[in-house]
């Protein structure tokens, strides 16, 4: 798996201009981890919440969920965050979601033998 982050600064809104700091992720998997999350069906797993600082009031949290769909092969993920501090948390948020995510999908790459524990 090779994860690539950037930051830059943009600036929204057609009269009335926001400044936010745009984090972008892009995430290669390997040939076997692709085979892996499909064979297990874990395409629909959710990595993390969050919300972004441009979302609306009354939309729905599942809009903005980050799921494995939504990152697999080679997909840009774009993510807007208030201040550069915030992105900076978000980034260490999406490694720290991202190694798990690695450990996850090596536990379900094989079956376990069974164990056999006396007491």
């Amino acid at each position: 798996m090779r994860v690539s982050i950037k930051h830059q600064t943009v600036r929204r809104g057609a009269i009335f201009k926001k400044t936010f700091e745009q984090v972008t992720m892009t995430v290669l998997f390997t040939h076997e981890e692709i085979q892996i999350i499909r064979q297990r069906g874990l395409m629909q797993t959710k990595l993390l919440d969050r919300r972004p600082a441009d979302a609306k009031v009354d939309d729905r949290d599942t809009k903005f969920e980050l799921k494995v769909s939504d990152i697999i092969n080679g997909k840009t993920d774009h993510f807007l965050c208030a201040t550069p501090s915030a992105a900076k948390r978000y980034e260490e948020a999406m490694l720290d979601t991202l190694a798990q995510l690695k450990l996850w999908i090596g536990d379900n790459a094989e079956t376990s033998d069974g164990i056999v524990v006396e007491f």
